[in-house]
């Protein structure tokens, strides 16, 4: 398979607070004069500084308002939490929830949180027009064979595997209630990569403002931040693809969520023709965007957002926005930088 990009890198950001001083959190977020450090725990007199691993990749807390003792109780929380969610919906573990559902067909018992995010996912297909779909598994794993068995081939895999790959894609093949979660299908797979990294950024907000934090910026993946009295906002800078020292735009946030997709994901071929981005009603990899930035009120809808409009056209996704009052930045072929909303 080909190269493999967080979608992170292409992100830049600084929190600013009501006076207007700016702390920039990229690329050495921990180098402030003045800040002490113990382990991979940075905090200096206004915020304190988280930088680990969670969910398999880089992640990061910028808690302000705390001390020293409660920011290493909250951050002990924040993983907790992210290990709880981790092991319904990573793909990477064979002992995740999902990975048993994708094994067997069904699950039993789902938890409440499976079910709500599943419920979101419906939503979002609906909206979307079926542009996502978590039923994407099959697509993937003929992509991946495929280019495998042929790394050096320039089209896709064959039409008529295309089309039988179909077969066992669809959201609607999926039944889910407090009892099941059930595919109709056998050998259906589901995915939530596309959803699961801003709903577990939600969480962890959720988290933070039940234990009286009354500031932070949470990037479980996506980006979110809040701030409850109202003051803080947070500056995102929209990084080129094609250079990574360049930044494309700078955007103001205030108690909001923040996603960047694109093909340079993953791509599934040597060359880089085609991506990790399928459109599940055709079976085609050609995402029409270099980039998709989504800012929403929360991570998991931004995430999503930011997958879907991949393969949509550009009226389709000015009539999302507006739906739902976001903001959209696409990065189109040419380079230029085109904003909804």
């Amino acid at each position: 398979m080909g190269r493999h990009f967080g979608r992170r890198r292409f992100l830049t950001v600084a929190a600013v607070a009501a006076a207007g001083a700016a702390v920039s959190f990229l690329p050495n977020p921990f180098a402030a004069d003045g800040e002490k450090r113990n382990g991979d725990e940075k905090r200096n007199e206004n915020v304190f500084f988280w930088k680990g691993v969670a969910l398999g990749s880089g992640a990061e807390l910028r808690l302000f308002g705390v001390d020293n003792r409660q920011a290493a109780d909250l951050v002990n929380k924040v993983l907790a939490e992210v290990a709880r969610l981790e092991k319904m919906f990573s793909l990477y573990r064979e002992d995740s929830l999902i990975s048993r559902l994708n094994r067997d067909g069904y699950l039993t018992s789902p938890p409440a949180d499976f079910l709500e995010l599943l419920s979101l996912c419906r939503d979002i297909h609906a909206l979307t027009g079926g542009a996502f779909d978590p039923t994407v598994q099959a697509l993937w794993k003929l992509y991946a064979d495929y280019f495998a068995a042929h790394p050096d081939a320039e089209t896709p895999p064959p039409q008529n595997s295309v089309d039988e790959a179909l077969k066992r894609v669809g959201f609607g093949k999926v039944s889910f209630d407090d009892r099941e979660i059930r595919f109709a299908e056998k050998g259906m797979g589901l995915s939530l990569n596309g959803i699961a990294q801003g709903y577990i950024t939600d969480k962890v907000v959720a988290l933070l403002k039940a234990n009286g934090v009354p500031a932070a910026l949470v990037d479980m993946g996506e980006i979110r931040g809040f701030d409850t009295n109202g003051r803080r906002t947070w500056n995102v800078g929209i990084r080129n693809p094609d250079d990574e020292e360049g930044v494309l735009a700078n955007i103001t946030m205030k108690d909001k969520a923040f996603a960047t997709s694109g093909g340079y994901g993953t791509v599934m071929d040597k060359a880089g023709r085609f991506t990790h981005l399928f459109d599940p009603r055709t079976g085609v990899s050609t995402p029409r965007y270099k980039s998709i930035s989504v800012m929403a009120d929360d991570a998991a809808v931004a995430d999503a957002l930011s997958t879907a409009f991949s393969i949509m056209d550009l009226h389709l996704i000015r009539s999302v926005a507006e739906s739902r009052q976001l903001k959209v930045w696409l990065l189109m072929p040419d380079n230029t930088l085109n904003e909804i909303g």
